[in-house]
């Protein structure tokens, strides 16, 4: 597995500590090599790791810093993991309009680097910011889009990502017992690819799941998040809204 494959699968399975001994060795290769590739993609794993242990500010710094190596390459390819990195910050600290016009950025470049499984991923991230500014009906329609082309398609790995989706928008319109059933097929979706999600993620189902249990009370969100848990991920949307 490339340097790249490797360090992702660790963050993904919550390995934080091998991330950062990972990248940090990545860095010191990658700039004695003339690699921008591999010193974009560890500065970028850098951020993440920052970011999910809820520092904005560093997650945002390490984000710069990928880009400008980047940017210095002339490889506009490089640009899209620290340019979605920017846009989850934003997004993560509450600036919604500046996360919204910067998914919208990485939409089209991605869409110019012909790279629809993360034009896809960015549409969901995008629909999120929409939702955060309470355009639920921009939000129901962008989550329903990337629901389908997932499925359509195939992407496994971004199957939970949708159930996350849809557990912030049934905790958006109250529908509380939704919300704590979807979270259920969240965890299990999860699981059964052996990872956690992405720090933004986590913290929307996070929302989602204290607003649940304060609604319902924690008995019943227990019950309808063990219905969840037996779910099918498929099964859990009906087709009227898939």
């Amino acid at each position: 597995m490339t340097f790249s494959e490797n360090v992702r699968s660790a963050f993904r399975r919550g390995e934080t500590d091998a991330v950062v001994r990972m990248s940090e060795a990545e860095i010191e290769r990658a700039q004695a090599a003339g690699d921008p590739a591999g010193e974009v993609e560890a500065r970028y794993s850098l951020a993440r790791v920052a970011i999910r242990g809820g520092d904005l500010p560093g997650g945002e710094a390490r984000a710069r810093e990928a880009l400008a190596v980047a940017v210095r390459s002339g490889d506009r390819s490089l640009e899209e993991r620290p340019r979605h990195v920017l846009a989850a910050v934003a997004r993560m600290s509450g600036d919604l309009l500046r996360a919204r016009e910067l998914y919208r950025e990485s939409i089209a470049l991605n869409e110019a680097l012909d790279r629809p499984a993360t034009v896809n991923s960015e549409c969901h991230n995008l629909a999120f910011c929409e939702l955060g500014l309470g355009n639920l009906d921009a939000a129901r329609t962008l989550f329903a889009e990337s629901r389908e082309r997932v499925f359509r398609n195939g992407w496994a790995d971004f199957v939970p990502y949708v159930c996350v989706a849809d557990a912030a928008l049934a905790s958006a319109e109250n529908d509380h017992s939704r919300a704590a059933r979807m979270i259920g097929v969240v965890e299990a979706a999860f699981a059964s690819l052996g990872q956690v999600p992405d720090p933004d993620d986590a913290a929307d189902l996070a929302r989602a799941r204290e607003a649940a249990v304060q609604a319902l009370g924690p008995a019943a969100f227990d019950e309808s998040y063990a219905q969840g848990q037996l779910l099918d991920p498929r099964a859990a949307f009906p087709d009227d809204r898939r």
